[in-house]
């Protein structure tokens, strides 16, 4: 069998130009907000040349989908090889919860960086989207056999969309509150592609006397 042809080693220098450049850009989100930030704000204080910082990231949301990769990639592994429910041995409906519940703490800590990164069609297009995309396909796929997998897929991630967070969180739900309601968006898809009669829900906030 022929060897993977190795990764190309990254140059010294390039690699503390990443490193800068990565540092700059996280402090400069969190004193400001990333939608205050530009690419030329994030050069200066690197000190790097907008070039280098063009040619490394591409644009603000390929800078913040990099800052964004420790935390989806601490994900991916939960999802992969962590503990049940959210990883493997639980049952499908019980990974679905967990999942989105896992991507709503996400979200909650980085609902700024997500947004940035969804401009333009970004966050859709990367490769941890794709992966999420593809684990929810899988996991419709075994809880509802003859549904449409595919498409509830994509609706279930339109309700991560993290312009669509960050509204509802400034109109004041909570996180519980919005875990509570990915939930009931799981069992509702499964109850409609099953035909099974879902359980009854209580509000989440008791009505005024």
């Amino acid at each position: 069998m022929t060897a993977a042809p190795a990764a190309p080693v990254e140059r010294a220098d390039a690699a503390r130009n990443r490193e800068r450049i990565l540092c700059a850009a996280a402090r400069l989100f969190a004193e400001r907000g990333a939608d205050s930030v530009s690419m030329d704000d994030v050069a200066e204080l690197a000190g790097v040349g907008k070039g280098t910082l063009y040619r490394r990231f591409g644009d603000k949301a390929g800078l913040a989908l990099s800052l964004l990769d420790e935390d989806d990639r601490r994900l991916q592994e939960a999802m992969i090889r962590g503990e049940a429910p959210l990883g493997p041995g639980a049952p499908p409906r019980e990974r679905l919860h967990a999942f989105g519940e896992a991507y709503l703490e996400l979200l909650d800590r980085h609902s700024g960086l997500l947004a940035v990164a969804a401009e333009g069609g970004g966050l859709k297009g990367s490769p941890p989207w794709q992966l999420y995309r593809t684990h929810l396909v899988v996991l419709l796929s075994d809880a509802t056999p003859d549904g449409d997998a595919e498409l509830g897929a994509e609706l279930l991630l339109d309700a991560l969309n993290p312009g669509s967070y960050r509204f509802r969180r400034a109109q004041g739900f909570e996180p519980a509150r919005l875990a509570r309601g990915w939930r009931m968006l799981v069992d509702g898809w499964i109850a409609a592609s099953t035909g099974e009669v879902p359980a009854p829900v209580r509000p989440a906030v008791a009505p005024a006397e």
